[in-house]
Order: structure tokens, then C-alpha cells, then sequence
């Protein structure tokens, strides 16, 4: 498949365009900076300019496709990465603004060009405690995405909660489009493992924030995989994380202790991550091949 894919500069893209050539997919990479891989071009771009938007989705991939016959083919597929990727980067209004100005121009642009799968980021923090004031309980576990409702309080979750509007609504205005949200869990980089682990052990609370889950960068670009694989859907929301909570303990028993007044709506695998990724793999299909217990080893 010829895939655009935006912000693949960044943490999570940097790893998942790797795993998306490896199975034969060919990308293209719209961001402000270069992608570090001979592989990908880099098509330097504004999301938040529509008509920069609409015509980096009927670029050329690269220079020699000019050799081609004819213009190439618009792309099979679009994974919208590209944002702010949290609060305090510039301030909240103009995150707000770009991110929501963003997704809108890439759905849009995708959609009146017949392009038939859409992928966009939404976040983990839509579920309303990753940025929260002070300290908050979730609703319920596990986090699931039909029925939770989310009620964030920071302008970042809400950015990403209108880019899930957005894209609602034009998967009911351009039938047989299937655009899928993935609400993406705390990104962890191949690196990460050794550095990171061994304190999230240590300090099971901190976790809270990231509802004790993540996902492997490598698996989000198999995710995305699966997805494009999946056709039919119309407007879904998938959960992008890893199978398991990031602690040793399982995972009702140590909920119980740390969050007692936290209803639980179903039986819960012994390890299953809060933040769950149930619905993808029911759905999509997914299997994770990066399990943090592969990586950490304690002493």
C-alpha cells in the first residue's frame, strides 16, 4: 500500500514507518523535519495549511517516480501522527488550535480524495486523569472505548477528543471510508526499557497517570498494519497499547489495593493492561511482539 504518513519524525513514527516498510508498504513522511531513513521522504509540510495538505496527498513519494510513466496513484492509506504532543509546548490555545486545525485538514483532505482509510492519534488522555489538576480516579476499569465516558479537563485531551468528532463525522458523510482513532497509550521506544522500567516498579503511583500501560513503538506501527487490513469498520476507536499492566502484581489484585473505590465492569485478564487493548485485538486482529517483561530483568 502507498501509505502518508504524518509526523513520522516524531517518537512513535521514527519506529512504526520501520515496522510499516517491513511488510511492504510505501511511505511517505509529512513533517517539519526529516525522518532519518534513507527509505522514507521526507515531504517538509504545514497540516494546518489545507492546501499545502491537499497537495503533499497527491505528491510524488520520491524523486524517482518521475521516471514513471504516468503520475503515481493516490495513496491507499493515511496514519496522522502529526501534533503537539502534550500541554506546555507553546501555549494551550495554540495547541488546541493546531492540533484540531490539523486533524480536520488531513480527514478532509482524505476523504474528497477517496482515500478509503484513514488512521488519526488520539491519546490516552481523553480518559481524564493524564493531565488532570491534582490528583483524580478514573470512572471505572478497564478503560474501554465504547463505553467510558471521557471527561478531560486540559486543553490537550480535548484537542484530541474533537479530532474523534471530526473524524465521526466524516466517516458518516463519505460512506465506505473507515477512519479509526487510536487513543495511544504512554510511548515507549526500544531504548526506553532499561531506563524507564525499573522506576515505574519501584513507583507503582507514578503509573497512575498512564493507567499503569504503554505501548511499544514497534507495535503501534503493527497496529496500524492490522487496520489497514480490517476494511468495513466506518468510524472506530481503538485503544493503541501493549497486552499488559506495567507492574509484576496482577492486575485486579493490585487495583483493588490501589484504587478501592474504582469500579471494575468485567473479569480482567491476570495481567491485562487498565488502559486495555481488548477491542484491537478482537477487532483488528493485533498481537503484540514486545511484552516489557521480554526487556526488564531484575537483578
Amino acid at each position: 500500500m502507498r501509505i502518508v504518513f504524518t509526523g513520522g519524525s516524531g517518537k512513535a513514527g521514527k519506529h512504526a514507518i520501520p515496522y510499516l516498510l517491513s511488510q511492504g508498504h510505501q511511505v511517505l513522511n509529512l513533517d517539519l523535519v526529516p525522518l532519518d531513513n534513507p527509505d522514507v521522504y521526507t515531504l517538509k509540510t504545514d497540516l494546518t495549511d489545507s492546501g499545502q495538505v491537499f497537495n503533499a496527498f497527491t505528491s510524488h513519494f520520491k524523486m524517482s517516480e518521475y521516471s514513471l510513466p504516468h503520475p503515481p496513484a493516490k495513496p491507499d492509506a493515511v496514519v496522522h501522527f502529526a501534533a503537539y504532543a502534550r500541554n506546555l509546548l507553546v501555549p494551550d490555545s495554540e495547541m488546541f488550535a493546531s492540533n484540531v486545525k490539523q486533524t480536520y485538514n488531513v480527514i478532509e483532505a482524505a476523504c474528497k480524495l477517496g482515500i478509503k482509510k484513514v488512521i488519526i492519534a488520539s491519546s490516552e488522555t481523553v480518559y481524564g486523569v493524564c493531565f488532570t489538576q491534582g490528583e483524580s480516579d478514573y470512572h471505572s476499569f478497564p478503560l474501554e472505548e465504547d463505553t467510558y465516558d471521557c471527561d478531560p479537563e486540559d486543553s490537550y485531551a480535548t484537542s484530541k477528543l474533537c479530532g474523534e468528532r471530526i473524524a465521526r463525522s466524516f466517516a458518516r458523510r463519505f460512506k465506505g471510508t473507515d477512519i479509526y482513532a487510536f487513543r495511544i497509550g504512554n510511548v515507549i521506544e526500544p531504548h526506553e526499557y532499561a531506563l524507564n522500567f525499573p522506576k515505574y516498579l519501584a513507583d507503582p503511583p507514578s503509573r497512575k497517570r498512564n493507567a499503569w500501560s504503554y505501548i511499544d513503538a514497534r507495535d503501534l506501527g503493527k497496529l496500524c498494519h492490522c487496520a489497514f487490513l480490517k476494511n468495513g469498520l466506518g468510524f472506530q476507536v481503538f485503544n493503541a497499547t501493549n497486552n499488559t499492566i506495567t507492574l509484576r502484581e496482577k492486575t485486579k489484585d493490585f487495583l483493588a489495593k490501589e484504587s478501592p473505590n474504582v469500579e471494575i465492569t468485567r473479569e480482567l485478564e491476570d495481567f491485562e493492561a487498565p488502559l486495555t487493548n481488548m477491542k484491537a485485538r478482537k477487532v483488528l486482529g493485533f498481537e503484540e511482539e514486545h511484552n516489557w517483561r521480554d526487556y526488564v530483568h531484575e537483578k
